[in-house]
This record gives structure tokens, C-alpha cells and sequence, in this order.
């Protein structure tokens, strides 16, 4: 089922391998207890994370994941980017969570033997307004703990990347990159080392309160459905957590939970460029911008892509509009100048479960115990978007510590 191996000249370091054809969770409900301490609804890597940190902790832990594997829709549809925890309010739950599971996440790719690179980050500034802001992100990212942060000129940046354009930049040397996959494999493995179930192809469709916990409808194959009763129900449903929401009898209106799609696509970068940049390279960002703009990412094998862009949707698509391409090169075009706009290839898509609207004001990640809504026991995670990857194992102990109250 799983397949350890362990490096013998580094004995200190373990490699887990998550083979997530060979798991499949369970199979069946006769397999199910129909009583549980905690269930957690979505399989991502918030959802596993919060797993792997209870695991062991309490009886009876399920996750029901929709999909026939983990980590199917927001989880591995992004530039795979540790960030340091630059761009969020000072005192918001993104600043905070991202800066302590930067380092969290770190230590266990060494410990654990997880790919990632921690290469550095240049946010690349174009004109003299554009260095203001950067000066103005330097002083968010310090106080809310970023270690490391400087302010380069044109000619210090010139020395790291020969290939950058750019009046002056801020280097964030904690930036990196992780194998996402690899990670929730790892959280996975010890989710159900800790005795754990994972479930696929588990939809919920109905939450119904009782006087101690939830009775949760589970449907299979598109038509079973069966039921069974949790203490504590937490939701990390990606893309659907406001739905599971609103099951659970939530207004998400009123509480301000309705989601808003937001895509982001990627283009590779051919004709091999791929090594004309050593960091990940971003613009400086809009004032009020739903993202961090169109920035170079690098992967762990050291290829390169450009994404994302920000585009509002009303439904789940995962299609590469081709036409985008010109967007794409322009915005690239004056900091990369050695981008051809034949370089550029449709690769993948993603969507972001924002909050907030076009338009509207960064929101902060909801993360609380609904009982003062008359739902206690019910932990919801809503809006968990970047840079939820990089908090992933700070949002788990931060989960582990409402239901500590809970329980």
C-alpha cells in the first residue's frame, strides 16, 4: 500500500512515496464505524495536513474526499510556490499562518525528504512608482516576521539575474519551491499511520445538526448514499465550502462565505530559456489586483512557466484560452526581454476560491468554530487560497487547537 524507502547514507532523512492508485481509502460503508470524533470533507492539502496533526490524537478521524484521489483541484493547479508572507495585512491569519508554515514546511522537506528548492524571489520593479511599492512591501513583509527581505538596485540585480530587466527589485530569500504532490503524499501516509481513513468518491449532500455533533449523508458512485454521525465536522472543501456551508445551515450570504471563482492560466516557456533565470521573477503588484501578477515559476526540474493571470468565472473550467497568449508576452515582455512570443505554449489552469469579488478588498482566510452560530463543532475553512499551500502545516495546528476546545 505504501512504499518506504529509506536513504542509507542519510539516515536522518525519510523519503515516503504515496502511490495514491494503490489507495483508494475505504471501500465500503460496512468498513465505517457510524460513530466518529472528527471528519474532515475534502482531501486537499489543507484538509491532509489537518489530518496528518490530529492523527493518533483522537479514536476515530475520517476524511471523505469527492474525487478518486487527494489534492484533485486547487492543491495542484498552482505555481507549487513556498511564499514568505510579503503581500498579506499585518495581523491577518495569511500573514501570520504563511510566515510560520514557511519555515514548517521547510523543516519537513529536510526531514522528510520532500523535493523542494528554496532559490529566492525577485519582485521586480519597472519605474521609480513601482519602487515605492516595493519599499512599501518590504516594510509589510518585516513586520509581519519575514526574515531576510532587501531592497537591490538595478545594478545588484543585474549581478543575480543578467537576464532581468528591471529599474530595481526587493529579493525575498526565504521564496521557494515545493513538490505539492510529494508533500500531501507525505501528509496523507501519516494521516493514516496515525489510523486515519481516507475515503474517495465520497460527496456529502446532507448535514444535519444533532444535540452532540452532526449526521453527515454521504453519497457514492453518483446514486448510494449512506449516513453516520461525527463529533466535530471541519470543513476544507475547496471549491465547495461555501455549499458545505451552507448544508450545515449557514447564511453565506449574511457570513460573508460566498465564494468567487477566480481562474488563473499557465503558459511554458520553450526554445530552451528555461535556464535564463536562476529565481522566481514577479512583478510588482496592482494596488488592488486579485493576484500577484504573471510571474516566472520555476518547477523542481527546472522548467519554466508563466502564470498566473486573474480571470473571474461563473463555473469550473479548466481550458487554456489560447488567446490569452497575447496578454501573456506583453505583460512578461518588459521584464524578460529575451521572451519571443513563439516561446509560449498553453499549459494548465487553475481556480482560486477567493472571497472577495472584482473589485473588492483582499479578504483574510476564515478560519473558526461556528458555535457562535449555532454550530459548535463545526470548523469551517473558507477561502483557503494562496498562500494556503505554504501555511498548510500552520493552518493544521492552528485547527488542532480549536478542537482541542471542542473536545
Amino acid at each position: 500500500m505504501f512504499i518506504r524507502k529509506t536513504n542509507t547514507n542519510k539516515p536522518k532523512i525519510r523519503t515516503t512515496i504515496f502511490i495514491p492508485g494503490e489507495y483508494k481509502g475505504l471501500k465500503n460503508i460496512s468498513e465505517m464505524n457510524f460513530k466518529s470524533d472528527i471528519t474532515i470533507i475534502g482531501a486537499g492539502v489543507v484538509g491532509l495536513a489537518i489530518a496528518a496533526q490530529v492523527a493518533g490524537r483522537y479514536k476515530t478521524i475520517y476524511v471523505l474526499e469527492r474525487n478518486e484521489k487527494f489534492g484533485q483541484e486547487t492543491s495542484s493547479r498552482h505555481s507549487g510556490v513556498v511564499h514568505s508572507g510579503i503581500y498579506y495585512p499585518y495581523g491577518s491569519l495569511k500573514a501570520r499562518l504563511c510566515v510560520e508554515g514557511n519555515r514548517l514546511l521547510y523543516e519537513l522537506c529536510r526531514n522528510h525528504g520532500i523535493g523542494y528548492r528554496e532559490l529566492g524571489k525577485l519582485i521586480v520593479a519597472t519605474n521609480d512608482e513601482e519602487i515605492v511599492q516595493l519599499e512599501e512591501l518590504q516594510q509589510r513583509g518585516q513586520g509581519n516576521g519575514v526574515e531576510g527581505l532587501k531592497m537591490i538596485s538595478k545594478q545588484e540585480l543585474k549581478k543575480l539575474e543578467p537576464n532581468v530587466e528591471g529599474v530595481a527589485a526587493l529579493l525575498s530569500p526565504s521564496t521557494g519551491i515545493i513538490d505539492a504532490h510529494a508533500l500531501m503524499g507525505f501528509f496523507a501516509a501519516r494521516a493514516k499511520e496515525g489510523g486515519a481513513e481516507i475515503a474517495f468518491g465520497k460527496n456529502v449532500v446532507g448535514i444535519e445538526k444533532l444535540p452532540d455533533g452532526y449526521k453527515i449523508t454521504v453519497e457514492e458512485n453518483d446514486r448510494d448514499k449512506f449516513s453516520f454521525d461525527t463529533r466535530v465536522l471541519i470543513n476544507c472543501a475547496g471549491l465547495q465550502c461555501d455549499k458545505i456551508a451552507e448544508l450545515a445551515g449557514i447564511n453565506i450570504a449574511r457570513a460573508g462565505y460566498k465564494l468567487h471563482y477566480c481562474k488563473g492560466e499557465y503558459f511554458t516557456v520553450g526554445n530552451g530559456k528555461s535556464k535564463l533565470v536562476k529565481r522566481l521573477i514577479y512583478p510588482v503588484p496592482e494596488v488592488k489586483g486579485t493576484g500577484l501578477g504573471v510571474h516566472v515559476a520555476l518547477d523542481l526540474e527546472g522548467r519554466m512557466r508563466l502564470g498566473p493571470n486573474t480571470e473571474y468565472v461563473d463555473k469550473i473550467d479548466y481550458a487554456v484560452d489560447s488567446r490569452h497568449k497575447d496578454s501573456f508576452y506583453n505583460s512578461t515582455k518588459r521584464i524578460l526581454p529575451f521572451i519571443e512570443y513563439e516561446d509560449l505554449e498553453p499549459e494548465m489552469a487553475g481556480i482560486r476560491p477567493k472571497l472577495q469579488g472584482p473589485g473588492e478588498e483582499v479578504r483574510d482566510f476564515v478560519i473558526r468554530d461556528e458555535a457562535d452560530k449555532g454550530l459548535p463543532g463545526l470548523i469551517d475553512l473558507i477561502g483557503i487560497e494562496s498562500p494556503g499551500l505554504t501555511a498548510s502545516p500552520a493552518i493544521a495546528k492552528y485547527v488542532a487547537g480549536l478542537i482541542r476546545n471542542i473536545m
